[in-house]
């Protein structure tokens, strides 16, 4: 009776098998049987670094902040003076649209696509709300954490 090894990565979940090939084809057979599930259990934790952001929960789409223009709903979080929560209700406005993922361009350019004043140094404005627990890094993107929606 021969020893069989299989190694299988679903995002960042792995299994890896050793024994009977019987018993590791009945294993493998689980695995794919539960495959979507894993999927799904990866996507939510992956972010590229390590522990970040595994806790992070996108609002998602929001149709109550995202059908609002962006002038209003920063005018309704008092966060047209701020720079700080200009960004930070920005970045919230395109998560309640869909983005998962934001890049400072991201904000610039929503800002100036809704004749908004820009901010004069967005990079600066992610540092201070990374710095506050507002926003975390993922790689080159950012989200919005936890903390930070509470914050408005």
């Amino acid at each position: 009776m021969s020893e069989s090894k299989i190694t299988i990565k679903i995002g960042s979940i792995e299994f890896s098998g050793e024994g009977d090939a019987n018993w590791l084809e009945k294993q493998l057979n689980k695995i794919i049987d539960k495959a979507p599930d894993l999927v799904a259990i990866s996507t939510e934790n992956s972010t590229g670094n390590n522990d970040e952001g595994k806790h992070h929960k996108p609002i998602g789409r929001d149709s109550g902040i995202a059908k609002k223009a962006l002038g209003t709903y920063l005018q309704e979080r008092n966060a047209t003076a701020n720079q700080n929560k200009k960004f930070l209700v920005t970045a919230i406005w395109l998560e309640s649209k869909g983005s998962k993922r934001l890049k400072t361009n991201d904000i610039t350019k929503a800002l100036r696509d809704a004749n908004q004043k820009k901010l004069s140094n967005a990079s600066l404005n992610l540092n201070r709300t990374v710095k506050q627990g507002y926003c975390e890094r993922d790689g080159d993107q950012f989200f919005v954490t936890d903390e930070g929606k509470k914050s408005l």
